[in-house]
């Protein structure tokens, strides 16, 4: 299966941006007072596309050896991820207030993009390792 690695990883990748990039739309919209952003098909497209990123994402776990997450990096990205996913709920629908979700959207863009500094990085501090 390691033979398959370069397209699993190029598919987790893209699946990566594009619910980033679905997500970022949607939480600008529902700020903006859309109701699109929250109806069923949407949010059935976001389900879809994170199923798809989190299965890709277990594929590359059982095809790299252990050694390649020694440093920790992996499980930064995970706590992160688990930030992400909680802010972006509250972003979206769960906080009360207006000023509340557009806090937890900025946040959650903020997580994203660091753990797509960490992804690239392999390293737990993301981009900053290389401006230490």
């Amino acid at each position: 299966m390691l033979e398959f690695y370069p397209q699993i990883k190029q598919v987790h990748v893209f699946l990566a941006l594009a619910s980033g990039a679905l997500f970022a739309l949607r939480g600008a919209f529902a700020l903006g007072g859309a109701r699109w952003p929250l109806a069923w098909p949407v949010r059935w497209l976001s389900y879809t596309v994170d199923s798809a990123l989190l299965t890709a994402a277990l594929m590359l776990l059982t095809i790299l050896p252990g050694a390649m997450f020694a440093n920790g990096w992996l499980t930064v990205k995970v706590l992160l991820l688990v930030l992400y996913i909680v802010l972006g709920v509250y972003a979206l629908r769960r906080a009360r207030t207006r000023r509340g979700r557009a806090v937890c959207y900025a946040a959650a863009l903020l997580t994203f993009g660091f753990v797509y500094t960490i992804a690239r990085a392999h390293h737990p501090l993301g981009w900053f390792a290389s401006h230490l």
